[in-house]
């Protein structure tokens, strides 16, 4: 009796738990329905064109702006916020809202958004730019905005008039861009100043026993500045150290011998030994201006420069650096070197400047002190952000304008956005033939690109169809060589000659 009665009390516990359980799952099941149903509504625009999730991922390294979501900017109607439109997929966002100040755009790379009514736009990574994908045909409330920080070997098409001036908005190497990146290698005046990895002159007088008075890293060989020609053609008057893989005869650590620990400290410790570093871009071009010039200066070596013939305008001091371009030749720059090499007193001069920290360029401190994005600096915007902020303000200019009854303002790049003359090589050293290698191509490629960039034949805008009379064909303003309209057809028009 007993033993049925522990029975019946065990039954019945285990009929409570049951229960407790399943009412304990079904609240669950329950709330997470309503998130779930929560979620799916807020990922909706709310015209139903696109779907975007509430927090997107941002995929690019170069993303740290904080997206907002439409839940966090209730006020905002969708239909209000323009569309930027990055036809390039640098950022390789799908959706983002994003604020600039008091402003709000939307930034996609999807595509689908070509047509939408809301779409303003167009961005572009110069480096990804082809006359044979664009977004034809051009509206005339279409803006184009062009991103290239980049060496111009990566695109020569985008150095010529007829490309450049295709954009409306810049964001380039040159000062005269309307997002002027020439100082996007050096995070600020405090790491040109600083002795830190400061080699005394003594030691470097002592440690040039065993090391040449220069030393060369490179490993992109044969590009279009024909360095390697001019350090080749130096080897045979003066002493070079070159570590990479271009005329390397000196090896690096084996721990060192990766490109990506360039900017470690054991790196920096090897090249501050050195009195003298033969800093040569790839690309001769105005304000073109890399981590080569910047480099020696923050570590207290000098820089024997060539590459942007308007690098004065940006050293740190008139006496900071030795530039190629003032010698006719290798077998003067080599004498000149072995001078400084001999003589403490005036090879001091060129580093007076970082012992007293004192940069003496304005233009430089002051393009340091307006530019709007830092370099490795988590308190600020990059250089991207700042990109499509200063495309999202302009659209919300217009479109206040027009809400004035005011006709918009209409910007456009120019050659000087991106200056870069024809690729040569060094006449101590002229191109071989029958020799394949890097080194003669890129004259070809650069005349190849100037062709085809003429041969564009497109025009800049084409009204929309709702101004266009009833029964009338549409007619586009052309800037470049006319042929017939293409407002009616999407139509690139292309020749090699």
């Amino acid at each position: 009796m007993v033993r049925i009665q522990r029975g019946k009390l065990l039954a019945f516990c285990l009929c409570v738990m049951a229960t407790v359980f399943l009412l304990i799952t079904l609240q669950v099941v329950v709330e997470l329905g309503k998130f779930e149903g929560k979620k799916f509504k807020n990922s909706h625009l709310k015209d139903g064109h696109a779907q975007m999730e509430a927090e997107p991922l941002h995929l690019h390294p170069f993303f740290n702006r904080e997206g907002l979501t439409l839940n966090r900017k209730k006020t905002l109607a969708a239909d209000s916020f323009p569309i930027m439109l990055w036809w390039s997929p640098l950022t390789g966002e799908t959706g983002r809202l994003s604020q600039c100040g008091a402003d709000a755009c939307f930034f996609t790379i999807n595509r689908t958004y070509l047509h939408h009514h809301r779409t303003k736009a167009f961005l572009f990574y110069g480096t990804d730019f082809s006359i044979d994908s664009l977004p034809l045909p051009r509206k005339a409330h279409h803006d184009w905005a062009l991103f290239h920080e980049e060496s111009p070997k990566n695109n020569y098409k985008l150095f010529h008039q007829p490309v450049i001036t295709l954009f409306n908005y810049t964001a380039t190497f040159s000062r005269h861009s309307h997002l002027p990146l020439t100082t996007q290698y050096l995070e600020g005046t405090e790491v040109l100043t600083s002795l830190r990895h400061l080699v005394p002159l003594r030691s470097k007088n002592h440690l040039r026993k065993s090391l040449a008075p220069l030393v060369y890293v490179q490993s992109d060989c044969d590009p279009p500045s024909d360095r390697d020609s001019y350090v080749r053609e130096l080897m045979t008057y003066i002493e070079v150290d070159s570590y990479g893989e271009c005329l390397r005869n000196k090896p690096l650590p084996p721990q060192l011998s990766n490109p990506a620990s360039m900017d470690a400290d054991g790196f920096f410790r090897i090249l501050a030994q050195y009195k003298f570093i033969l800093a040569f871009e790839n690309a001769v071009c105005d304000d073109y201006i890399t981590e080569k010039l910047w480099r020696p200066l923050k570590l207290g070596v000098v820089p024997v420069y060539y590459g942007s013939p308007s690098i004065a305008d940006w050293l740190p001091s008139n006496r900071s650096a030795i530039l190629v371009s003032e010698f006719s030749h290798p077998r003067e720059l080599a004498s000149y070197i072995r001078a400084l090499d001999r003589d403490d007193r005036r090879y001091q001069a060129y580093i007076e400047w970082k012992l007293k920290g004192e940069i003496s360029n304005q233009r430089l401190l002051t393009a340091l002190r307006e530019r709007k994005w830092g370099v490795q600096d988590v308190k600020q915007d990059n250089y991207i952000d700042a990109f499509e902020c200063m495309v999202c303000t302009k659209v919300w200019d217009n479109i206040r304008l027009q809400e004035k009854g005011l006709p918009p303002k209409r910007w456009q790049a120019d050659v000087t956005h991106l200056s870069c003359p024809e690729p040569t090589v060094f006449a101590f050293s002229p191109l071989v033939p029958r020799r394949r290698s890097l080194r003669e191509m890129w004259i070809p490629s650069f005349q190849q690109s100037k062709k085809e960039a003429r041969a564009l034949s497109f025009p800049v805008s084409c009204p929309d169809e709702s101004s266009q009379e009833e029964g009338s064909p549409g007619r586009c303003p052309y800037t470049l060589k006319q042929t017939k309209p293409l407002c009616n057809s999407m139509h690139l028009k292309s020749h090699v000659y």
